[in-house]
């Protein structure tokens, strides 16, 4: 049972993997593209989240939040730069 659930799992956020990039490549605003990019570093996490629960370790949970940290930032630091063009003030 646990398994059909994972390979639903797999298969739902490779899905939202793939309409974020279309609309990484297409969004019409810079604001759209840097959404698009944060919201597949979620899906990432997502993804790693699933693998460890299917190999049944915590190593990939570790990992999943130091990527969730690394996302964030980046993320900040990027709209600061497209709003202000500085990311230190």
């Amino acid at each position: 049972m646990l398994s059909t659930a994972l390979i639903i799992g797999f298969l739902a956020v490779c899905a939202a993997t793939v309409m974020n990039l279309y609309r990484l490549l297409v969004g019409p605003t810079m604001m759209d593209r840097v959404l698009a990019a944060d919201t597949m570093v979620i899906n990432a996490i997502a993804l790693i989240i699933l693998y460890g629960m299917q190999q049944q370790t915590n190593a990939y949970f570790e990992s999943a939040l130091l990527f969730a940290m690394f996302g964030f930032t980046s993320t900040v630091a990027y709209c600061r730069f497209v709003l202000r063009g500085d990311i230190i003030e």
